[in-house]
């Protein structure tokens, strides 16, 4: 992030994670506090690279998208819609559909937002919106079963990554700061860390709707993350796929393929690892 100018919001959100962090250390929420680290690293890294690159690689956002949206897709399926059933078959399936639907709902307000003047770099806060939404689920998740693995969190994370480099590229462009993309790193774990603390009744019906809710929203989520090679879409945005030919655009679909799939092996690989 550039060094010339620092958000003030941003780093006081930083410095509000670190003192959570603390909290989490005493608490013993170590899962949670890995899982906040790492989205914290993983979006400041993407921006970093975001920012400074003189030219965007539609190949390189290509992998980054599917990798992580391949790991989530597998990661919801593998690790919350088992949880969600299995407490109860037909809440959990309730739960599933109401994740999805408000996921979808969210997208739009969302996209709606994006064309509005409100006076906010709209970027900015539409990623940090999805950031401290994301980081409640993850945590009373995390509340609701704490002997679910930090696979599922990583996973989950995963689009933090190509989430900041794109965000980083967009506001360059508009000449907003791009040091106010701390706030969102660090959204996943300000709420995280608190929803984790929670007590969360051992209801079967409460824990079906939770973990189905939770595993709408992020399948909503990894499709949102699945690369478009068409023009108008969120790749385009940022590496302006029109300027290739249909050929090039081809290509790039077979891309776009591959790295889903690579991603899906790779939380499968990890489980199976775990698992032995």
């Amino acid at each position: 992030m550039s060094r010339r100018s620092i958000s003030s919001i941003g780093l006081g959100a930083t410095v509000l994670l670190v003192a959570l962090s603390g909290y989490a250390m005493v608490a013993g929420l170590t899962k949670i506090l890995v899982i906040a680290w790492v989205a914290f690293g993983a979006m400041t890294g993407g921006a970093l690279l975001g920012e400074r690159a003189a030219s965007d690689y539609p190949r390189r956002l290509i992998w980054g998208y599917g990798l992580a949206s391949g790991a989530m897709v597998t990661s919801a399926a593998v690790f919350l819609l088992p949880q969600a059933i299995g407490q109860d078959a037909h809440v959990g399936g309730f739960g599933v559909a109401g994740g999805l639907l408000v996921g979808y709902a969210a997208h739009v307000i969302g996209h709606r937002l994006a064309h509005i003047d409100v006076g906010l770099e709209v970027t900015g806060a539409q990623i940090t919106a999805h950031a401290l939404a994301a980081g409640v689920i993850i945590g009373i998740v995390y509340a609701s079963l704490p002997s679910l693995g930090l696979l599922l969190g990583l996973s989950i994370v995963s689009h933090k990554g190509p989430a900041g480099y794109a965000a980083a590229h967009r506001i360059g462009e508009r000449g907003g700061e791009v040091s106010s993309l701390l706030l969102p790193a660090a959204g996943v774990g300000l709420t995280a860390i608190p929803a984790a603390a929670l007590t969360i009744p051992a209801i079967a019906w409460l824990n079906a709707a939770i973990f189905g809710f939770a595993a709408g929203v992020f399948l909503h989520l990894a499709m949102d993350f699945l690369p478009s090679c068409e023009i108008g879409g969120e790749v385009d945005e940022v590496c302006s796929l029109a300027e290739h030919s249909h050929a090039q655009l081809d290509r790039l679909r077979l891309h776009a393929v591959a790295s889903t799939f690579v991603g899906a092996a790779a939380v499968f690989a990890a489980w199976v690892a775990i698992a032995a």
